[in-house]
Formats: C-alpha cells, sequence, structure tokens
C-alpha cells in the first residue's frame, strides 16, 4: 500500500486578471506546450508485451481445464494478448480507430476518453502485461476476465514504465475476442489515475508537465509557470537519486478531488503527492484550495515531496515533522523565518499547551485547518534549525539517512551530526518556542 503526504490550505489570493497571463507569456517565462483532449499525429515507438501473473477473484469462475477443454484458456490468452498488443501499438502510433477496434461499442466512449487522455499526457511508452491465464467466468460461456498490469511512460519516452493494475473482461464472438470492460484501477490510494477517468487537457514544459479538466484550461499557462519555477527548487532536494524525469502535476476540480486518487483526503489538505510506481509520485493540487493561496508556494512543497521521498512511499509516524519540514523549508525557499506565513498558527498551537514532542506532531485527518497548520510550521522551524546550525548539506545528509535510509532519528544524528538526538532534538523545541 501507498501512502501519500498532504499539504495543508494555504491562505493568499492568486488567480489573477486575465492579462497577467499575457504579461507572464510575453516576459519569456518558460514556454508551454499546450495540448488538449484531442489527438495528435505523432508516431510513437509501439512497446507492447504480453506477461505472466495472476488473477484476482471477485466473480464466480471455472477453473482452465475443468470446463475448459483442449488448453482453451491458453488459446483465449493468446488471443488477448494479441489483441492488447495491438491496441498498444495504435495508442502509441496515435491511431485512435486502431485503439478502439478491439473493444465492444458499449465501452468505446470510456475507451476514448482515455485514448484522448493519455494522447494528451504525451504518451511515450504502453505496455500491457496479462496476469497468468485468463479465467472463465461461471455460467457466461464465451466470458472471461483478465488481470492486466499496463506499464507507461509520459512524455520521456526511455522512463522506467509505471505501473497500473486493472480487471478487463472479453466476451467471444465467433473467432475473435472482444474487450467487454475495463475496470478502474482501486489499489489503495493509488487508483483510479486521472487519465482513466476524467477528460484532460496538459501543458507541458522542459521539467514538468501540469493537467487538468477542460473547465480549468485557462489557468493551466500560470500553473505551468510556477511549476517549472517550483521544480528548480525541488530538484535541490533529491536526496536519494536523481531528480524525477518530470514531475507530473494534476489540478483537480471539487468532483476530481473527490475520485482521483480513492479521494478521502483530510478537509485541510490543500495538495499531496502519492505513490505511483517505482520511485515516481504524483502531485494533485486542489482548485477549491488554491482560491486563496497562491501556488508557487505549494507547488515547491508538493514538488520537493516528489523528489525526495522514498520510491515505496511514506507512512506518516515519527517523522513525520521531518518529511513536512523539509518540504516547508523548501516551500518558503530561503525567505526569512520571521516571513513563514504560519507563524501566528504556531504560537497559538505552542502556548495553548503543545508538549513539546516533534514525534508526535502529526495531524489528524479530521483536525482543525490551525492545528494542521501549527504541525506543519513547527516542522518547518525544527528543520530550519539543523540548517542554520549545520548547514543545509548535512540537514539533507540527515534526512537521507532516515528516509529513504531507514535509520531512526536517534541514528541518524549519531552518524551525521556526532551527536546524540535528545540535546538537539531540546535545541529545536526551544527554536520554535523562541521564534514564536
Amino acid at each position: 500500500m501507498t501512502e501519500d503526504a498532504p499539504r495543508r490550505r494555504p491562505r493568499w489570493p492568486w488567480w489573477t486578471a486575465p492579462a497577467v497571463v499575457l504579461v507572464l507569456l510575453a516576459c519569456g517565462l518558460p514556454v508551454a506546450l499546450l495540448a488538449g483532449a484531442a489527438d495528435r499525429d505523432t508516431d510513437r515507438p509501439a512497446a507492447a508485451h504480453p506477461a505472466a501473473g495472476r488473477a484476482a477473484p471477485s466473480d464466480p469462475v471455472t477453473p482452465a481445464g475443468q470446463a475448459d477443454p483442449a488448453g482453451r484458456a491458453a488459446l483465449v490468452g493468446r488471443q488477448l494478448a494479441g489483441q492488447l498488443d495491438r491496441q498498444a501499438a495504435a495508442l502509441l502510433r496515435g491511431d485512435r480507430t486502431g485503439f478502439l477496434a478491439i473493444a465492444d461499442r458499449s465501452v468505446r466512449s470510456d475507451l476514448a476518453r482515455r485514448y484522448s487522455a493519455l494522447r494528451a499526457l504525451r504518451v511515450t511508452v504502453w505496455r500491457a502485461e496479462s496476469e497468468g491465464p485468463p479465467v472463465a467466468v461461471g455460467g457466461q460461456p464465451g466470458r472471461w476476465r483478465q488481470p492486466v498490469t499496463f506499464r507507461y511512460c509520459l512524455v520521456v519516452p526511455d522512463c522506467r514504465p509505471d505501473p497500473v493494475r486493472v480487471q478487463t473482461r472479453w466476451r467471444e464472438s465467433g473467432d475473435t475476442l472482444v474487450l467487454a470492460a475495463v475496470e478502474e484501477s482501486r489499489a489503495g490510494r493509488t487508483g483510479p489515475r486521472p487519465w482513466e477517468v476524467s477528460e484532460l487537457v496538459t501543458a507541458v514544459g522542459p521539467r514538468t508537465v501540469v493537467a487538468t479538466t477542460p473547465a480549468y484550461r485557462g489557468r493551466l499557462p500560470e500553473l505551468l509557470t510556477a511549476a517549472e519555477a517550483s521544480a528548480q527548487v525541488a530538484d535541490r532536494y533529491a536526496v536519494a537519486g536523481p531528480p524525477p524525469d518530470r514531475y507530473r502535476v494534476f489540478y483537480a476540480g471539487r468532483a476530481e478531488w473527490t475520485r482521483w486518487y480513492g479521494g478521502g483526503r483530510p478537509r485541510w489538505t490543500a495538495g499531496y503527492a502519492v505513490t505511483v510506481g517505482d520511485g515516481r509520485h504524483e502531485v494533485v493540487l486542489n482548485a477549491a484550495a488554491l482560491t486563496t493561496g497562491g501556488p508557487g508556494e505549494l507547488l515547491r512543497h508538493e514538488l520537493t515531496h516528489a523528489a525526495s521521498l522514498p520510491g515505496g512511499g511514506y507512512s506518516g509516524g515519527r517523522t513525520w515533522w521531518l518529511v513536512e519540514g523539509l518540504a516547508e523549508y523548501a516551500a518558503a525557499d530561503h525567505t526569512p523565518v520571521d516571513r513563514y506565513e504560519g507563524l501566528d498558527e504556531v504560537h497559538r498551537f505552542v502556548t495553548g499547551g503543545w508538549d513539546g514532542r516533534l514525534a508526535g506532531l502529526a495531524p489528524a485527518d479530521d483536525a482543525p485547518a490551525d492545528r494542521a497548520g501549527a504541525a506543519y510550521g513547527i516542522g518547518y522551524l525544527a528543520v530550519r534549525h539543523l540548517v542554520d546550525r549545520y548547514g543545509e548539506q548535512r540537514m539533507l545528509d540527515f534526512f537521507r539517512a532516515v528516509l529513504p535510509g531507514g535509520r531512526t532519528v536517534e541514528e541518524a544524528s549519531v552518524q551525521v551530526f556526532g551527536e546524540p538526538w535528545q540535546p538537539l532534538h531540546d535545541e529545536c523545541v526551544d527554536y520554535v518556542r523562541t521564534r514564536t
């Protein structure tokens, strides 16, 4: 199961008149390539190869070899893999008709939306890997179920493909196998992904790709400009390896916020970074929260998560203050401490009876927004103190030792700082109290 790193709600107005966008573009800020959900004619190299795995039960089934004589499942499996390979090749070469050709008419509308969204996101690799042999659906002759893992790259042709696992259903039609359904991915909080369920429009820059629904198309230029600037900051905090090949940012309206990646985030969340593959995180911004806050600070925070978090995700707990403190430190981008926007929230929380324990800072999902804001602020101040005392590089070495190094903060403190953690912890707490 993957975990995400939510961000508290920001507070300053930012969407301004359309003239601002024109000024930004006229000043030579990052050039955006705006792409709607409409198809492109650009050809892509096909990359489709079946693989083996397992099926997940949900319906009554007939195991192969019982009511499936003479290896019928194996034959169906080969036909099914061939259909998926043909569909993958069609997607990559920009052939919408070919992509839909393997499917029943009842599902073509859904598949057409997926096709357009993936093309808008500049899909460069798409492989379909069947998980084990297909399974006959009991009581429905000629009907089959097949779990499939799709592996894909966006924009970058040589990335490590991200996996998404879905259930597919098929029916026999004469000598042809027809795709009858493609379900949404629902593995923990990694699905459904935006391109599975929404029409998307995109803007692509040298370091980022930003996507949203057509209703917010007009916000793409400013979002891309802010994302590109934030990526330059976030790249400095890639502690476990090189920065992401492209930061992926999805801007969610009200309906999308409750549906993309499972929804269900705390009410105080303005954005989050979610693990979608081996080492990759995608970022989601809450459009409703950003009506009262600027995108730059939030994007610096979330892209820093995407750059710094372990590939397998992050489960919170005792090091929450360090993870969020680093992201807040990056979001502040070296501005003076007394200009940090959350100091008032920190002051009220600290003087209201805080127990002085960094390990217990993580706010509950139902916490008030000011309680969540105070927790983020304390994390920021603690990390800032470590930077002031030891320098940014040693603070990053400490972060690396804990996440993704797997050491306790006590072990990492001795290893990196040469000092036991408890006195440093107390120094951080004293710093928090004196700065507020």
